[in-house]
């Protein structure tokens, strides 16, 4: 670690001289480029230096004890020493957190898909009660939404709907979430009062750029038909949904909830290009044996990570253990005791595969 830290050191130290010589400046695209990367480095290097000053005073405070005979500065050069040892060791904490690999879709925006599972119309009814808490968070959170595409049920449930999150860093504190979520409750449709247990999947996409997924045109067929509503039935005289269908890949996808074809093709171009740099990243992972093998980690569509249960008012995420007992204000889109605890447990992870 302490001959990676002297690289970044250097490599700082060399980035620093560049962004300051007018050659460099005269190039804009290659001194912003450095600038960024000067800036990422900046924390690190800080940190490694305190930890430098840190250890000289350790060193100074050990020789003093050695040498020293009067009582009284003794003891002040042991609370000296006492003091920058705990300083030393959250030092090291936080060098070993700042070198660990970042996901570089962490800063990105998300494509939120969540669909009803087995449970039929309760199923739907736990899917928009998902729908609600990521909407309430991101609202919290300062967050632009956008649905772009909603399957509704006539009891206001959803079989599957798509949301656009933009902001900073949405990635980074949702991607955690994918997976099946489980609710055990009393549903509506019952009248034996008996508690069911249904399901719904959820799925974070990173969101993807024209730039970071390029689509050949001749490699999508695209249909327009007209919208329907519940049961199917015409609600709109014009042909302005869209099916858009990738044809190297099979992955098909359907907007309709647009009054204009222009803008519901636009959505349905949105949600292709993230699922499609999804696959991709999959892909790689698969092909370099990386399948992230921690259950906070994995994005695994079929595994159940989280129950939701009424009668007890709890909410259990199985993947770190922890148990909350307040349901109600989790639903509402207090998100952030669990966000936090699986981000944890991810760093925590991968910080015991790499010591």
């Amino acid at each position: 670690m302490w001959e990676k830290l002297e690289a970044i050191e250097q490599q700082f130290e060399e980035l620093t001289a560049k962004i300051a010589d007018p050659e460099v400046m005269a190039e804009q695209r290659r001194w912003r480029e450095y600038v960024k990367h000067h800036a990422e480095l900046e924390p690190i290097v800080s940190a490694y230096r305190e930890y430098k000053r840190v250890q000289a005073g350790i060193e100074e405070a050990e020789a003093l004890l050695q040498q020293e005979q009067d009582q009284e500065l003794r003891e002040l050069a042991q609370e000296e020493w006492e003091t920058l040892r705990e300083r030393r060791e959250w030092l090291e904490r936080e060098l070993r957190l700042m070198l660990l690999p970042r996901d570089p879709d962490d800063e990105r925006s998300v494509i939120l898909e969540i669909r009803a599972g087995t449970g039929g119309e309760e199923a739907a009814l736990f899917a928009a009660d998902l729908l609600r808490m990521y909407l309430r968070y991101a609202e919290k959170r300062g967050w632009k939404t956008e649905l772009l595409s909603t399957n509704a049920t006539d009891l206001g449930g959803v079989k599957e709907v798509v949301v656009s999150i933009e902001g900073k860093g949405v990635y980074s504190l949702l991607k955690f979430e994918s997976g099946v979520h489980r609710v055990q409750r009393v549903p509506v449709t019952e009248t034996g009062g008996r508690i069911h247990t249904s399901a719904a999947t959820v799925a974070v996409l990173p969101a993807a750029e024209e730039v970071d997924v390029e689509i050949d045109p001749k490699e999508i067929r695209v249909d327009t038909f007209c919208a329907s509503g519940h049961g199917g039935q015409s609600v709109n005289t014009t042909y302005s949904a869209v099916r858009i269908t990738h044809l190297p890949t099979g992955i098909v996808v359907t907007c309709q909830d647009e009054r204009s074809q222009l803008k519901n093709r636009d959505k349905a171009m949105k949600i292709l290009r993230a699922r499609l740099m999804e696959r991709k990243r999959q892909e790689q992972e698969a092909a370099i044996a990386a399948e992230r093998r921690s259950q906070v980690k994995s994005g695994d569509r079929s595994e159940r990570v989280r129950t939701y249960n009424f009668p007890q008012n709890r909410v259990t995420d199985h993947r770190i253990n922890l148990t909350l007992y307040r349901l109600e204000e989790i639903l509402e889109g207090d998100l952030d005791e669990l966000l936090t605890a699986l981000a944890a447990a991810d760093q925590a992870e991968r910080l015991r595969q790499i010591s």
